[in-house]
């Protein structure tokens, strides 16, 4: 057991070096990822494609990383003796999950390569700086986000501008897959949300007319080389991800330009090594506005497991080892339907059955990817399955069979 490591007191840069981390045999070479779920555990195995030896530090015992890493620290994101540990045992460490602690990831910094790095990580984590940086991207993006106004108290409600409303009330801090938010149409459902959310900082944005939604994976080495993949057009339910298409039947030419160089302008600014999601809206008259970045792979950027030269997972590995990133050509059409704990059940039935996985795999183009999750659960994400094919539409019919299979309404 390592001595625990001193937090550090400001948000520390990864330690400077450009030297390729390589795999290695006598003794391994030690990647470590701070999070156990899915996005740890294909990140996991594609390390372990290439050489690496995988270290992951998660609290919950059985989590989908955990199952597969070479070693797993048994752990609060926060502990520091588990840090030390990883610390002491990894070369370079990165995250899976965007609501680990920036301050964790600044201390461990202290000995090992970070990416991305606390710094960058912190922004992602609190919506108000997000927006505020966003904002002075803009003149060079030229996205700016949807208007808003942060709520930190009670009092702010009675200034809200009437033309915020109506909106979308988000809390600031811990919020992912449409939790910690509500939508508001009136100063009195902001007080009812606001309360309800147990008065914690939010912020209130203005619901815009929205025509579609899309998102660019974009990667950045530690030599400041960046890299972008084609844009996908993303569809919602209840705040989840439902599918990802790419290339997006709705997506200009125009629009997937404008919304690639924000994102590359974005994670230039951010001074950010890894893999960047970052979220856009499209409005109904074409116009573009930046919604959030997710530090990390994303929900969206998994069909770069099947359609594209370089998955993001692979992208990830070799950001964080300082490796040149890999190319990000797309050889196929690609859809990815996102596959929740609902289908294990029948109607309103509270008895788990097996998914016909056998038909699945009958249709020619499926990839299906399961999560090793042991108890399925109505809204909790268990898979996907990507379907590619020669033509986009051949891989939308195919995304249709699936469905009907698994009782999924298109």
């Amino acid at each position: 057991m390592q001595q625990p490591l001193k937090n550090t007191s400001t948000l520390d840069l990864p330690l400077a070096s450009s030297a390729p981390i390589l795999p290695g045999t006598t003794p391994p070479t030690w990647l470590g990822v701070m999070g156990g779920g899915q996005l740890g555990r294909m990140f996991t195995h594609q390390a372990q494609a290439m050489g690496y030896k995988v270290a992951v530090l998660e609290p919950e015992p059985d989590c989908p990383a955990g199952h597969v890493a070479d070693r797993h620290f048994l752990a609060n994101y926060s502990d520091a003796f588990a840090l030390a540990d990883m610390a002491a045992l990894c070369a370079a460490v990165t995250t899976e999950f965007e609501n680990v602690s920036a301050q964790s990831l600044a201390t461990l910094a202290q000995h090992s390569f970070v990416a991305p790095a606390a710094a960058s990580v912190s922004v992602a984590q609190d919506r108000m700086l997000e927006k505020r940086f966003f904002t002075a991207c803009a003149k060079e993006s030229t996205v700016l986000p949807a208007p808003h106004k942060l709520i930190a108290s009670a009092a702010d409600i009675d200034d809200i501008p009437a033309d915020l409303l109506p909106g979308i009330l988000k809390t600031v801090r811990l919020g992912y897959d449409g939790k910690g938010q509500a939508r508001v149409r009136t100063l009195d459902e902001v007080r009812q949300a606001f309360a309800d959310m147990n008065g914690v900082e939010c912020v209130l944005e203005k619901m815009l007319p929205l025509a579609y939604e899309v998102s660019v994976l974009v990667v950045r080495g530690a030599d400041a080389k960046a890299v972008v993949c084609p844009i996908a057009e993303n569809v919602h339910r209840d705040g989840i991800l439902f599918t990802t298409t790419v290339p997006g039947p709705n997506v200009s030419d125009e629009t997937a330009k404008r919304a690639q160089h924000a994102a590359l302008v974005i994670i230039e600014q951010l001074a950010y090594v890894g893999v960047l999601c970052i979220e856009f809206f499209v409005l109904q008259d074409g116009s573009l506005v930046v919604n959030e970045v997710a530090p990390r792979p994303h929900n969206s950027g998994h069909y770069t497991m099947d359609a594209c030269v370089t998955s993001q997972f692979a992208q990830q590995v070799r950001a964080m080892a300082r490796l040149p990133l890999g190319d990000t050509r797309q050889h196929s059409p690609a859809v990815m339907l996102n596959i929740l704990g609902d289908v294990w059940f029948e109607g309103d039935s509270d008895q788990a059955r097996e998914p016909a996985w056998d038909k699945i795999l009958a249709l020619p183009s499926a990839h299906l990817h399961l999560y090793g999750k042991a108890q399925p659960r109505r809204g909790r994400k268990m898979g996907h399955i990507t379907f590619i094919a020669a033509t986009l539409p051949a891989a939308q019919q195919q995304l249709a069979a699936a469905c009907a299979i698994l009782g999924i309404v298109l």
